[in-house]
């Protein structure tokens, strides 16, 4: 398999495994970006557009159905009275760590057939995708899966 078909099918991967954990915690994939995208601290409705490669109608829409949930909240920005940050509530927070929890184990058995030398290498490489890639405004990568600690 080629570069382009690995990356690829390696994406469609991950997102299977995504949706998958989504539907065990009753929750949309996107619900679930959400929640993972904030669990560092809330965000402007602008910010999350952008991470999340959402248009702003799209974005409020899983914004309001993420609050009837009770996941979600809006609250003032302290740096603009004009706008709204989006944050975790209580529920929404110890739902974001069960299934960031979840999300890291399943990824973590993708490649089980590689050994820990080739396993630490395929994680080098990707970083250095992702890292030479930061810089493309194409291409906002959100930290949501960072090393714990």
């Amino acid at each position: 398999m080629g570069m382009v078909p690995a990356l690829v099918r390696s994406a469609f991967l991950v997102n299977a495994v995504y949706a998958d954990s989504s539907r065990t915690f009753g929750i949309t994939p996107q619900q679930g970006r959400l929640l993972c995208v904030l669990m560092s601290h809330p965000l402007g409705m602008s910010e999350l557009g952008e991470m999340l490669g959402l248009a702003s109608s799209g974005l409020t829409g899983l914004v309001d159905r993420t609050v009837l949930r009770g996941l979600v909240r809006r609250e003032p920005d302290p740096r603009d009275g004009r706008a709204v940050r989006v944050a975790l509530t209580a529920e929404g927070a110890a739902l974001a760590a069960e299934f960031h929890s979840e999300m890291c184990r399943r990824i973590d058995e993708l490649p089980s057939g590689l050994t820990p030398a080739e396993r630490d290498r395929l994680a080098a490489l990707l970083s250095r995708v992702v890292v030479d890639n930061v810089d493309n405004v194409d291409n906002k990568v959100p930290e949501m899966f960072t090393e714990p600690g």
